[in-house]
């Protein structure tokens, strides 16, 4: 494959805009860790909501949803598809209370809710434990992806990728800053959506697949098009549907979809110029992230089964390839290098525009973390502004080396997803509960980290594990255990629930003052409260905002009318495209419909708010 000089000036152009953007913006960003980290707190709804979706759109994403598909047809997706309820409930729960906290990341949360020595261990070592280590592996994948996209489109070995990329994106993030990331986003975002709607396209209407009505009946693809499990084969049914959203959704942790919030999200919400902007812009970030953008994504990956069936035609076509980065989620790439001049540039530009997104993202964040929440607290506590930015700068760099190194270790975007959410498993309840129950304190959220931790590596790696829930043997023999695989999620949840469960009630309460003290600032309501509000009447200490109202109730409609909407939107967009119009015009009248009842309930959310 060869690029022409048009796909070399829309590359470098690109790349060119990004890098001023990062200069100009770097004056301000220097001047404090609040502006270098947050903006100043003066961010837009539009501008955060275009952010999170360019995020979101990394160069992993395709490569992870194209595995999927190829594996486990479209309904496969519903593994990370069912976290638009974790999204959602972040929109409509916990987006005014993250910015009613006023803190600067959500690591600083812990030692506004709770109180004494285990609050500060649990800031600094969870700054580092999610900065450094889930920071690590998340940046790694998007490394990878950036390795195969690099390997099959441009020649490039691993090193070349990771060092071209990297230092490019490096350079960026570490001069301009969290503004320098928000601005560079809302570019990103159009820049990608194009590369990826262009790429589809032209891809389903290349000779060797036809057009769409030719992939929507070749062998290879029908029976991956259904957006549902089928419901005769109960084992597919309940690991891909049910659990995801019955257990999945609430109980594990993972970067981008954190219940309760957090993570760059949460890093968003803070910067927004208001509890309504905060909200506004994670609600439009999920109507994007789920309802419409897969789709682009999803049809590459359906036409890659007409042209590369197997792993082994990737291969044969790709010989150059390291057998170590061998995987069906090769196949987007693969079917990139048939774009023509001019739309071949622009999805280069998009995929570049992807990977510096998340990848500066993730780097301003993680280093937030570390400066914020672990330098400054525990290495030195009288550290001058201008000294946590240029430690911040310099972690940033630390990290994306780090990383590199990582991805240079690693197979598919898919082994990273799994173990995040295993390693996540079982913590959901705990970041949840505690902004509405009084009794969580900082033990609870200790004792749950480790839990999970140690009861994932348990139940998925040790002869344990194997014996139990079953593995693969190196020719992909399933070796049966005696619990079916889809029970390792909900074993590992139930074993960390009860854990921190005894934790919490045999470990003494936070103190009466810190309760107080973070009830009257972030105001959350609910009876998990009374026994606390009752306690402080009695005292005569006034923590309740009378002209506050609990709006969880109002929350949670919302949070349903708003999955909703957002599923009619994905089903419909599917069913547009499959050419089922009767179901896609009933669909799209759902849309109206819950789009109407959520704005009603939205507009009494957002009087009760002001």
């Amino acid at each position: 494959m060869e690029l022409s000089f048009l796909d070399y000036s829309l590359i470098f152009g690109f790349f060119a805009v990004t890098l001023t953007i990062g200069i100009v913006v770097s004056r301000s960003s220097g001047k404090n860790t609040t502006e270098y980290f947050l903006s100043g707190r003066s961010m837009p709804w539009w501008l955060l909501g275009f952010s999170m979706v360019a995020t979101t759109f990394s160069t992993d994403t395709p490569n992870l949803v194209t595995d999927i598909v190829r594996t486990n047809g479209v309904s496969g997706n519903w593994a990370w598809w069912a976290f638009l309820l974790t999204g959602l409930s972040t929109v409509f729960i916990y987006a005014k209370l993250w910015r009613k906290s006023n803190v600067l990341t959500d690591m600083e949360f812990y030692e506004l809710r709770y109180g004494g020595k285990p609050a500060k261990f649990l800031r600094g070592f969870r700054s580092i434990y999610l900065g450094l280590f889930f920071n690590i592996i998340t940046l790694a994948a998007v490394n990878l992806a950036a390795i195969k996209i690099g390997g099959i489109m441009l020649g490039l070995s691993p090193i070349q990728t990771v060092l071209i990329g990297g230092v490019i994106t490096v350079i960026f993030s570490a001069i301009g800053g969290f503004k320098g990331v928000v601005y560079t986003d809302f570019i990103l975002f159009f820049v990608a959506m194009a590369g990826a709607v262009g790429a589809a396209y032209y891809l389903v209407n290349i000779p060797e697949v036809g057009g769409i009505t030719k992939l929507i009946t070749n062998e290879n693809v029908v029976g991956k098009l259904s957006i549902l499990p089928d419901f005769s084969d109960t084992e597919a049914l309940i690991s891909i549907l049910i659990i995801p959203l019955a257990v999945q959704w609430w109980s594990s942790w993972y970067p981008g979809s954190e219940p309760g919030g957090g993570g760059y999200i949460a890093q968003r919400m803070l910067a927004a110029k208001s509890e309504n902007h905060a909200i506004a812009s994670t609600f439009f970030f999920n109507i994007m992230h789920y309802g419409v953008r897969p789709w682009p994504w999803i049809m590459v990956a359906l036409a890659s089964l007409v042209v590369f069936p197997d792993v082994a035609s990737i291969h044969a076509a790709f010989p150059g390839i390291e057998e170590s980065k061998l995987g069906h989620d090769l196949a987007y790439s693969a079917m990139l290098t048939k774009l023509p001049s001019g739309l071949l540039g622009l999805v280069l530009a998009s995929l570049g525009a992807a990977y510096m997104s998340t990848i500066s993202t993730q780097l301003n964040w993680g280093s937030s973390y570390i400066v914020n929440d672990f330098y400054k607290q525990t290495v030195k506590k009288d550290a001058s502004e201008k000294e946590l930015v240029n430690v911040g700068r310099i972690s940033t760099v630390l990290l994306m080396v780090a990383s590199a190194v990582m991805a240079l270790l690693l197979t598919n975007a898919k082994q990273l997803f799994d173990i995040l959410l295993m390693f996540g498993a079982g913590t959901g309840l705990v970041y949840i509960l505690r902004w509405f129950w009084w009794r969580i304190n900082a033990w609870s959220e200790i004792s749950v980290m480790f839990a999970a931790a140690i009861t994932s590596l348990v139940l998925t790696l040790s002869p344990l594990g194997n014996a139990l829930f079953g593995y693969k043997e190196l020719d992909g023999t399933v070796v049966e255990g005696v619990f079916p695989s889809w029970a390792t999620l909900p074993s590992i949840v139930l074993i960390t629930t009860v854990i921190w469960l005894i934790v919490t009630f045999v470990t003494k309460p936070e103190k009466k003052e810190v309760l107080y003290s973070f009830y009257q600032k972030t105001q959350p309501g609910g009876p998990g409260w009374k026994k606390i509000i009752d306690q402080a009447r009695a005292e005569d200490v006034n923590i309740v905002d009378q002209r506050e109202k609990w709006t969880v109730p109002s929350g949670i409609l919302a949070m349903v009318l708003g999955c909703i909407l957002v599923y009619c939107c994905m089903f419909a967009t599917g069913n547009w495209i499959y050419g089922n119009y009767p179901l896609a015009i009933g669909l799209t009248i759902a849309i109206i419909i819950s789009g109407v009842l959520l704005a009603v309930v939205w507009r009494k959310m957002k009087s009760d708010i002001l």
